[in-house]
């Protein structure tokens, strides 16, 4: 099984944008956490740019994708299109609860497209969206 860990703008700057937030670590430094002792294929995509994002997730070939879009959640319909588009099961993922932050985060144009939504539990939203792909 082999899943794809995809995170837009601004998520590279993990352990020092808006600790309060996002928290002190980075996602590097997550994601090493995260694979450890893991026994199946996770790989790690991240981008500030929108069309490198969609290009990733046209190209990935694999199980399912776990996809914190960030910002692009409240504006891209071109990567909601791509999420409609490909056959591969994506969970949206976030860090914070988005529906108890500003009003204009509060819809997202992903969700409709996505198998499910995890946010609100820190970086472990992204394990607990990762249970889904590998409870045996």
């Amino acid at each position: 099984m082999k899943i794809a860990i995809v995170n837009g703008p601004n998520l590279n700057l993990l352990g020092t944008r808006e600790p309060e937030v996002y928290g002190n670590q980075s996602f590097e430094e997550y994601f090493s956490e995260l694979t450890h002792g893991f026994n199946r294929e996770l790989c790690y995509f991240q981008s500030n740019i929108e069309g490198e994002l969609i290009d990733f997730l046209q190209q990935f070939k694999g199980d399912g994708i776990l996809l914190n879009a960030g910002g692009y959640t409240h504006t891209s319909v071109a990567i909601r299109d791509c999420i409609a588009a490909i056959q591969t099961p994506v969970i949206e993922v976030h860090i914070s609860n988005v529906a108890s932050r500003e009003s204009f985060r509060h819809e997202s144009l992903l969700t409709p497209v996505c198998i499910g939504l995890v946010m609100g539990f820190g970086l472990e939203s992204y394990r607990m969206a990762l249970s889904f792909f590998t409870t045996d």
